[in-house]
Order: C-alpha cells, then sequence, then structure tokens
C-alpha cells in the first residue's frame, strides 16, 4: 500500500520532492497509525462487499471499518457477522488470484478493522474467519471507557494469541461520561490507564462527535465545523490535552466523522479562496467542492491538524481524496523540520526559516518537527509549487 498509488507514476513524479512510502499491514504500529488516512465506513451487511473493498482500494482507500454497530440495525448484527465470514473467503480468494498474475496491475487489502458492539464479537470473529483472519488489522471499540474497554481489549488479547495474527484496537471516544463535565477528568484519566496498560495494541483513538451531539439533541450544518459546536471543541481539547501528548504517553488522536455528502440550502458564504483555484486553473473544481458541501469538510481537517488530530472518519468515497491531500506535507513544512532536527542543532537556538517567512525555534519545534517527517514519511512531501488543489485534482484524476 501507498497513498496516492492509484494515480500514475508519471503524475506523483510531477507532484512529490518525496514521494509516499509504501507500508504493510506488518508495518511498525507508529507508521500505521500516521498512514491511516482517511479511514472509510462500511456497514457490514453489504452483498458484495469484498468488491467495495477492492474498488476503494483502487481509488486510494487505505484504511476501512466494516460496521456491525450503529450503522446497522439490532436485527441485522446475526446476519452481518455471517456476511463479513463471506466476504473476507471472496476477499482471500481474490487476493491468491492476484498474486498469480502480474503484481503490477493487482490491487492490494486496504487496512480492515471491524467495529463490534461487545467483546464476544471479537473472539467469536476471530475463530469463524479462521486463516483469512490475516486479511485483518483489528476491532474498533465502541463508547469505550475504562470498565468497558478493559472486557473488549482483554478479548483481543486472546483473539491475538488463538490467531497467531497481530491486532490492533481503535478506541471510540463517544461516551456520555466523557461528554459530561462532572465525569470527564475520571473519565478521560480511567482511559488513560487502561490504553497506557495495552499500549502496544492502541493503534489510534477515535472520536465520536456525532454521539457527543446526540447527548445534546444537536446536529452541525454543513456551513459548521465540529469546533464551531463549543461543548464538541471542548471535549476535543480535552481528549487531546490527556491522550494526544507528544512526550511518549500519547497517542494519534483521528479527526471526527464529517456527515455531509449530498448538496443543500446554504446560510454562510462558501469557506473556499477562490485564488488557490484559478493559480492551478480549477475553477471548475472549486464550485463542485462547495455545491456538494466539501468546503467545509475541507475547513474542518484543516482546523483537526491545527488541533492535534490526524486522518479522519469517513462515511461516503467522495472524502477520501481530501483528507489525503491534505495530509500531504508541504515543501515549506519539510523544510523547517528538516532545519530544527539537524544533528548540530541538538543545542536548541532559533533559525530563521528557510522560505524567511518565520522563526524556528529548535527546543520548542522539536516535536512538531518529528511528527512532520513522520507524515512525510507516509503522505509524501510536495514540490515547492504544488499545493492543495494539485494534489486534489490529480487524486480525483487518478
Amino acid at each position: 500500500m501507498r497513498h496516492f498509488g492509484h494515480i500514475p507514476s508519471a503524475t506523483r513524479t510531477g507532484l512529490f520532492h518525496s514521494e509516499p512510502a509504501e507500508f504493510t499491514a506488518d508495518s511498525p504500529a507508529r507508521t500505521l497509525a500516521t498512514a491511516l488516512g482517511a479511514t472509510l465506513y462500511s456497514p457490514a451487511t453489504r452483498p458484495r462487499l469484498a468488491d467495495d473493498i477492492r474498488k476503494q482500494a483502487a481509488r486510494g482507500v487505505v484504511s476501512m471499518v466494516l460496521c456491525l454497530e450503529d450503522s446497522i440495525s439490532d436485527a441485522d448484527v446475526e446476519a452481518g457477522e455471517t456476511n463479513l465470514v463471506r466476504q473476507f473467503a471472496d476477499l482471500a480468494a481474490g487476493a491468491e488470484a492476484d498474486a498469480r498474475t502480474d503484481a503490477g496491475t493487482a490491487v492490494g487489502v486496504p487496512l480492515l478493522f471491524i467495529r463490534v458492539r461487545d467483546p464476544r464479537q471479537i473472539t467469536d470473529l476471530v475463530a469463524r474467519l479462521g486463516e483469512t483472519v490475516r486479511l485483518l488489522s483489528g476491532f474498533v471499540l465502541p463508547k469505550f471507557t475504562e470498565t468497558r474497554g478493559r472486557a473488549f481489549l482483554e478479548a483481543l488479547t486472546q483473539a491475538e494469541r488463538t490467531s497467531g495474527r497481530r491486532l490492533f484496537a481503535m478506541p471510540v471516544l463517544e461516551s456520555p461520561e466523557l461528554l459530561h463535565l462532572e465525569t470527564r477528568a475520571e473519565t478521560l484519566a480511567g482511559i488513560a490507564s487502561i490504553t497506557d496498560k495495552y499500549r502496544d495494541r492502541v493503534l489510534a483513538l477515535r472520536l465520536g462527535v456525532t454521539d457527543f451531539c446526540s447527548a445534546y439533541g444537536l446536529r452541525r450544518s454543513p456551513d459548521m465545523t465540529a469546533y464551531d459546536v463549543k461543548i464538541v471543541a471542548n471535549v476535543i481539547a480535552d481528549v487531546v490535552n490527556v491522550l494526544g501528548r507528544s512526550d511518549g504517553t500519547g497517542f494519534t488522536v483521528t479527526g471526527p466523522v464529517w456527515e455531509y455528502f449530498r448538496p443543500g440550502e446554504r446560510m454562510f458564504k462558501p469557506q473556499l479562496r477562490r485564488s488557490p483555484f484559478l493559480e492551478g486553473r480549477a475553477e471548475d473544481l472549486r464550485t463542485a467542492l462547495i455545491e456538494h458541501d466539501l468546503d467545509g469538510l475541507l475547513r474542518e481537517i484543516e482546523l483537526d491538524r491545527a488541533n492535534g488530530l490526524l486522518g479522519k472518519t469517513c462515511i461516503h468515497p467522495t472524502h477520501v481524496v481530501p483528507v489525503h491531500a491534505l495530509s500531504v506535507v508541504s515543501h515549506e513544512e519539510w523544510s523547517d523540520a528538516q532545519d530544527i532536527l539537524r544533528p548540530e542543532q541538538g543545542g536548541g537556538g532559533v533559525l530563521r526559516s528557510a522560505y524567511t517567512n518565520k522563526m524556528n525555534e529548535v527546543k520548542p519545534h522539536r516535536a512538531w518537527a518529528e511528527r512532520i517527517l513522520l507524515r512525510a514519511e507516509v503522505f509524501g512531501v510536495a514540490k515547492e509549487d504544488v499545493g492543495f488543489v494539485d494534489l486534489l485534482t490529480a487524486g480525483l484524476a487518478g
């Protein structure tokens, strides 16, 4: 797998100063947590799920969640489990067929996670998947708290032992105890404690903003980001404060879902500046993004990154390319990070950036620079004259 691997090699060469690196499901956890990108959710009941997974992989998706929880009705859980076992068998057969053909035309399987409802499903599904468990990267754990999470993580550990397969957990932080002010600090401390105990198995923490809004009967419009809903923004800040630190105790925290993918009536002006699209001769693309309410998504992705989040939960394929385009490291960011991390700067100090437009203070900016270079490894570094409009256009065309 590699980000932007679905676009022609010649196109990548024209876009990237340093191309995205290849990775596999067996790559180090730190690499995979950064590489998740736009994690596309799909109901586990879809009758042609294996074909859907292959199709999305061919369009640049590198991580997917197959959901047995909120996206399907209670009555469909058993059918969803049976369907997953069947679809994994189809995927495995397709992967074997690809291996016998020209490797250059084969489409890989993305990182696959199953979102379960209860711990029993983890051990049961791993047993039922049999040999096809090799296609599974882990499980998404809903409504995660210390109390509820312990049973999930114990089941995951047991499933690892019986299958011989490394399996990751992605807890979803969405419980009322986390949202409510009077229980938030205690809940966060509990989550920090249990995730630290199982640190090697926790790949990333996901935010369930829809559940947060539900607790107060709220729903943000396509004109609003999660950060405009102050109750939600406060929770995100506290989660990053406790669980997203760069001192070795933190985890990758992913951005919340963007719910919209159809055009609707707008109340506010579009949030996309016209000039980047004029420079790239892509005014039609700007119009299409606005018409499909994706200008709000682009703004939220930028705010995710500014607030310490990486990657994003996605419920529609049209959201994937914008997330990945805005995850590519700019040449300016890469240049600053390189300067900050030069061995001769180990003693600290202040540098003028190579772009002569900012101060780089070596010690305070070191953690930022390290994160930039890790993201650069999996998403690549754009050429000096390449912006997100160019990357967005290429990703959509690919």
